[in-house]
């Protein structure tokens, strides 16, 4: 099945020193852009992380400290990245909740202000949890009906998104209108469609400092749009604000942004605060 798009498609797939979207950082980097006219060009990249490799995260990817302290820094490759990456959508598998934020904050470390609440983030792993909820060897033998092991070599960035793929091509396929009977069990080859499938969570940055909630008024009421639909805004997630606006925050407790911005959140979390920010300024003048 041809992907329908309107504009391309990022596939891709990271291996990094660790978990921590703060503290690790990017050691491998593979894409596969997808265009409109279902046109594919393909990137893989060795990324010296300027940070020891544990032995446990070689032993998973074979990738060492040798292997890459000769590769460029994610800051040196970055530049092309993002004129690569410029007006794509994204695709992944668990994308949502750590690729994403981790290249957010690798492009922000580097001074690169890419903005991916623009892009729609199509999460392939949420799609197939919501459908048959397994990991990623499982969904290719469902999807594609062979072993991972059987064509790939396991935790290597470049070969789990050439599976990744396979699987967001497959799962099109089977739930395809008219291929099942369960009317829940259907995807449509759309990209906004995907987005909001993919989605699982309402936060407003990756890290769930900050979330969507419906606006209240003073007596607790939901307010509506325009559509009768409940008017969302954003809520603090946590610490000793959280439940309150951040508007109101920002209001009645100025100092809040300041220390937010010298405290330990990621880089999106405190990008978003000051777009909020700056948008309640312009909207007081």
């Amino acid at each position: 099945m041809k992907l329908n798009l309107k504009k391309p498609l990022v596939v891709f797939d990271l291996e990094t020193t660790g978990l921590d979207i703060v503290k690790d950082r990017i050691i491998q980097i593979s894409y596969i852009k997808v265009y409109p006219d279902g046109k594919e060009e393909r990137g893989d990249y060795l990324v010296n992380p300027e940070q020891h490799i544990a032995p446990a995260i070689t032993q998973l990817t074979g990738i060492s400290d040798a292997e890459v302290k000769d590769q460029p820094t994610f800051k040196q490759l970055s530049r092309r990245l993002f004129d690569k990456f410029a007006g794509c959508d994204f695709a992944g598998f668990n994308s949502n909740h750590f690729d994403i934020p981790l290249l957010a904050e690798e492009f922000l470390r580097a001074g690169i202000d890419f903005d991916f609440s623009k892009c729609r983030l199509i999460d392939v792993q949420t799609i197939f949890h919501k459908m048959e909820r397994r990991n990623l060897a499982a969904a290719y033998k469902f999807y594609c009906g062979r072993k991972m092991e059987e064509d790939f070599e396991a935790h290597r960035a470049d070969q789990d998104t050439e599976a990744t793929y396979r699987v967001l091509m497959g799962e099109l396929d089977r739930y395809a209108p008219g291929v099942d009977e369960d009317p829940e069990k259907v995807l449509e080859n759309d990209m906004d469609f995907l987005n909001e499938f993919s989605k699982t969570n309402q936060n407003v940055d990756f890290a769930g400092r900050i979330v969507w909630g419906e606006a209240k008024d003073a007596n607790g009421k939901v307010v509506l749009d325009a559509k009768g639909n409940p008017k969302m805004v954003e809520y603090f997630n946590f610490g000793k604000h959280k439940g309150k606006t951040v508007t109101e925050v920002l209001h009645m407790d100025p100092g809040y942004y300041g220390w937010m911005q010298a405290g330990d959140f990621t880089y999106n979390t405190k990008q978003v605060l000051t777009r909020i920010r700056l948008r309640e300024a312009k909207l007081r003048k």
